[in-house]
Formats: structure tokens, sequence, C-alpha cells
């Protein structure tokens, strides 16, 4: 498994573990939610994951986006 999918399973639980939490504990566990949105949003517009270093460190390895490779893909 790349890095990529790893990021991506570990955001779609942080988003629906704080939803469980905000639904049968508080509602103050909606901002974990609002946390990960915003960390999701800016990584699109600056490249930047702080969970992709902590991976990267681990020696899981990453394939590039899919964004990138179609990129560096000549078109036909």
């Amino acid at each position: 498994m790349n890095s990529e999918r790893i990021i991506r399973i570990f955001a779609g639980a942080v988003v629906l573990a704080s939803v469980a939490l905000a639904h049968f504990h508080s509602p103050y566990w909606l901002w974990l939610t609002a946390f990960a949105g915003f960390n999701l949003l800016q990584s699109g517009f600056t490249g930047f994951c702080p969970p992709e270093v902590v991976l990267r460190k681990l020696g899981v390895r990453s394939t590039g986006s899919a964004c990138a490779q179609a990129a560096a893909e000549p078109r036909r």
C-alpha cells in the first residue's frame, strides 16, 4: 500500500470518528473534522502534507499522486 492510499484512509477515518464522537459525546469534536478538512485543503494548494512526512520516515513508498502521473504522461 502506498502513502497516498494510507493518507486518504487516515483522513476518512479521522472525519468519521470525529462525527461519531460529536454525535455521541460532544459537538466540540467537530473541530477535529474542521482541522482535517483544513489540512486537506492546504495540502491541495501547497503540496505539504504532515502525515506524508511521517510515512516517509517510516519507509512507506510513495508512487506520486494520480494528477502528477497524468501530467507527466505525454498526450497522444
